[in-house]
Parts: C-alpha cells; sequence; structure tokens
C-alpha cells in the first residue's frame, strides 16, 4: 500500500467515511492491550467497594509493560483483548463520524474557501468529535467496562458477552447508563479531535511547505507521530476523568466534577496523568497506525472506484 502515489482524484465523502472506519479498526487490533492497560492504571487506586476493577487486593500495576506482564500472568493474554468487539464497534462508528467526516464539514464552515484557518479546523474538530460521541457512546462505556473488569481475586465478571452488556446495562442502570460519562467524553473528544487532526493537518501542511518531503509515507508517519505527543498531553486529564466516571457504580459519583474533585482531594493532582505512558504509547503508536493506513486506503478505494468506472462493461 506504501506504493500508491497521491491521488489525482479526491476522495469523496464516502470514501473518507469508510475508510476512517476501517483504518480506525486496524490500528485498534494493534494497540488495544497497550489501551487496556492504560485503563487499568488509571482507575488504579480508585476507592470503591465494587469488584468490577478485577484487581485482587493488593494488586499492583507498575508501569505499562509490568501491567501487560502482570494482566498475562494473573489473567492469561485474552486480558489483554478484553472488549475488542465493543471497541471495533466504536471505531467503525466513532472514527467513521469524527475523522472521515472531518474535512467536509471543515469545507463547510469555510463555505469551499481554499484558505482554512486554524478557527475553522478546530471548529469542524469539535463538531465532528461531539457528532461522534452522540452515536458511538454505548460501545465506549461497553469496551471501558470489559477493559476494567478481570478476573482474578475469585471476583465474578460483570459481563460474559458484548450484547449480555448492553442489556445489563440498560437493564440495570437504565438507557442513560449506555451513555454514563457523555459529558466528559464529548470534553475529552472535542479536545482529542482538535488536536489530533488539527495538529496532523498544520504538521502535514509544514512539511509539504517547508521540506522536501512529498504527501506520502514518510510526511504522514511524522505528522502522525507528532499529533498523538501532543493529544496524550492535553486531553490526558480528561481521559482519566472519563474513565473513572464510565467504570463507576451506579451512585458512586454525582457526576463528571464530582468524580474529578474526588480524584484531586483522595489521589493529588497526578492522578490526573494517570496511565500517561500507556495513553502516549497507545495513542502515538495508534495515530501512526490508522493515520498512514487511511491515507492509502483512501487512494486504494478511489484508484480502485477510477478503475471500475474506466473498464469496458
Amino acid at each position: 500500500m506504501v506504493g500508491f502515489r497521491p491521488a489525482d482524484v479526491p476522495p469523496t465523502a464516502a470514501v473518507k467515511f469508510v475508510g476512517a472506519g476501517t483504518a480506525a479498526c486496524i490500528a485498534d487490533l494493534f494497540t488495544f492491550p497497550l489501551d487496556t492497560a492504560k485503563v487499568r492504571l488509571q482507575i488504579q487506586g480508585e476507592a470503591k467497594g465494587h469488584s468490577n476493577a478485577g484487581q485482587a487486593k493488593g494488586l499492583q500495576y507498575r508501569g505499562v509493560f509490568g501491567t501487560i506482564t502482570t494482566m498475562v500472568r494473573t489473567e492469561g493474554a485474552r486480558s489483554l483483548y478484553s472488549g475488542l468487539v465493543a471497541g471495533l464497534q466504536r471505531q467503525m462508528s466513532f472514527a467513521s463520524v469524527r475523522i472521515g467526516l472531518y474535512d467536509s464539514v471543515k469545507q463547510f464552515y469555510t463555505k469551499g474557501s481554499e484558505h482554512v484557518g486554524i478557527g475553522s479546523r478546530l471548529l469542524a474538530g469539535c463538531t465532528t468529535g461531539a457528532m461522534a460521541v452522540a452515536v458511538a457512546q454505548p460501545t465506549d462505556v461497553v469496551k471501558v467496562r470489559f477493559q476494567a473488569q478481570g478476573s482474578c481475586g475469585g471476583t465474578a465478571k460483570r459481563y460474559h458477552g458484548t450484547m449480555d452488556a448492553y442489556r445489563t446495562i440498560a437493564r440495570e442502570e437504565g438507557i442513560r447508563g449506555l451513555w454514563r460519562g457523555m459529558g466528559p467524553n464529548i470534553a475529552r473528544n472535542a479536545i482529542v479531535n482538535c488536536t489530533e487532526l488539527v495538529t496532523y493537518d498544520l504538521i502535514k501542511d509544514a512539511l509539504l511547505r517547508s521540506t522536501p518531503m512529498t504527501d506520502d509515507l514518510p510526511c504522514h508517519f511524522t505528522s502522525a507521530f507528532g499529533a498523538g505527543f501532543c493529544t496524550t498531553v492535553i486531553a490526558s486529564p480528561v481521559d482519566v476523568v472519563k474513565t473513572r466516571y464510565m467504570n463507576s457504580s451506579h451512585g458512586q459519583y454525582s457526576g463528571a466534577v464530582n468524580c474529578a474533585l474526588s480524584m484531586l482531594l483522595k489521589e493529588g493532582p497526578m492522578a490526573f496523568y494517570k496511565g500517561f505512558m500507556p495513553s502516549f504509547l497507545r495513542l502515538g503508536s495508534w495515530n501512526v497506525v490508522m493515520f498512514v493506513t487511511y491515507e492509502q486506503l483512501k487512494r486504494a478505494m478511489m484508484m480502485a472506484r477510477n478503475n471500475n468506472r474506466a473498464s469496458p462493461l
């Protein structure tokens, strides 16, 4: 796929929509264990009577690879991919909207102008990020719940399958339970989407303008890595609150703000950066795989589309 030249014909909105969801699923397959480690580190130290953290009493996770090693030793290698089905469902609905529609929404705000300012980029990122959360929030809740639960210490699992999780949450917590944490998730994804897509846009534009790089793999790789680092630094505090609140038992917190205040008072300000290294490793590698795959998928799909049109009946 790396050999595809920049497309002569810009990709359509449908190509971007499908390509973004597919590329995000591929990126998730590669980076899901890092995301699971991040969730376990983020909920560590959370005072709660519910056993859904899946940690035996006294079990401590230390660092990214220490967390992964501990999970494999105590729960088996499959635990690293707990919640993968919901994760892929999330990406197909979530990334398709927030990434696939970004260019279209950006053009809407600029009214087709060739000059795209930072304000239009930020506004487009906020818009598609919020739209994606509204559509995909239940899949995110289920994914986080699966990643947080474990099988050690004799504690029973909360859910026994993806569909069972959707049904159980709706039955025990109401339909609103499936949209638990939507407020902090919208805030997180507005920040993530703006930082990730806008930073990728700006770095890519700067590289194409100021360096010998062309619109190909090295440029996409560098832009994606830079976007991943910037996004992790800015979005980590909101991401931790989102994870804690989504994983909380019913009534544990009165809201996302209460969750954040409880973290601050009980664990200190550094609690907002718990799981930072796996967040960066995951987001950095996820960005690289996703954006490189996305760029190549768009070109491949447009080439296939044009070849089909050109071929005689």
